[in-house]
């Protein structure tokens, strides 16, 4: 640590992370970029097969977990935490118009995608507060700006992370704690490539021709975003959604 009392810039040195939806993506990307950066990584996810050989490839810790469980969360946490950060990145989509949705949808959208980030939340927050210090990120997407054709629920409950990201970071300031969203636009990720096999080569298209870069965005990308909010050198950003998307959403 500098003079300061600071990491060196982006370093992670000595700090605890939970990732959830870790095993394979944007997830994954981050877990490793953090384990680079001298975290101790615990990756998370459904996915009982990919999660432990990532781990094994970055130096990190995987278990299964199932995020909509507030329960079992709870139960994971209280046995591999504390940690120091948290990013709840666990998502889960399905590209259909809302009226070819159902209850049952409805339920699995909202329950992985926000009851996962309120669930995740407070199994870590007892601790972030006792300690004075914590870095919570939670990823959303553009479409919970934007609005998403084929996507109604999905940017409900993403929506939904922001607002609940910006009370959260009222609530925790005096504990040292930080709440911050990131906000991908289209990412190459599995998530991704299983929309295109539904809606087509002219979906992606159109998914590109949004952005103002014309490309897709890579899973690195979001995961130097989430490791700049995660250092030290971001202690004075709380409250905010950072756009990862290519200028989605400005026109042009």
């Amino acid at each position: 640590m500098s003079a300061t009392g600071q990491r060196a810039f982006g370093r992670l040195d000595g700090r605890r992370a939970f990732v959830t939806g870790g095993a394979q993506g944007i997830g994954a990307a981050i877990a490793h970029g953090f384990a680079s950066a001298g975290a101790q990584v615990v990756i998370a996810d459904l996915d009982i097969a990919a999660g432990p050989l990532l781990a094994e490839r970055i130096g990190a810790r995987a278990i299964g977990l199932d995020v909509s469980d507030a329960a079992t969360v709870r139960a994971a946490v209280g046995q591999h935490g504390p940690f120091d950060i948290l990013v709840n990145n666990a998502g889960i989509d399905q590209h259909a118009f809302f009226t070819e949705t159902s209850e049952t949808d409805w339920a699995r959208l909202i329950g992985v995608n926000l009851v996962g980030v309120l669930a995740c939340t407070q199994a870590v927050l007892p601790a972030m507060q006792a300690a004075g210090f914590g870095r919570i990120i939670n990823i959303t997407s553009e479409a919970a700006r934007l609005g998403s054709k084929g996507g109604a629920v999905y940017s409900a409950a993403k929506g939904g992370v922001i607002a609940f990201t910006k009370s959260l970071a009222r609530e925790n300031a005096r504990f040292g704690i930080t709440a911050n969203c990131i906000a991908p636009g289209p990412i190459r990720t599995p998530m991704l490539e299983q929309a295109v096999a539904t809606g087509g080569e002219r979906l992606l298209r159109a998914m590109t021709e949004a952005t103002l870069l014309r490309r897709l965005g890579e899973p690195e990308e979001v995961a130097s975003a989430a490791l700049f909010l995660a250092s030290d050198q971001a202690g004075y950003i709380t409250g905010e959604t950072l756009g990862v998307s290519g200028g989605m959403g400005l026109g042009g």
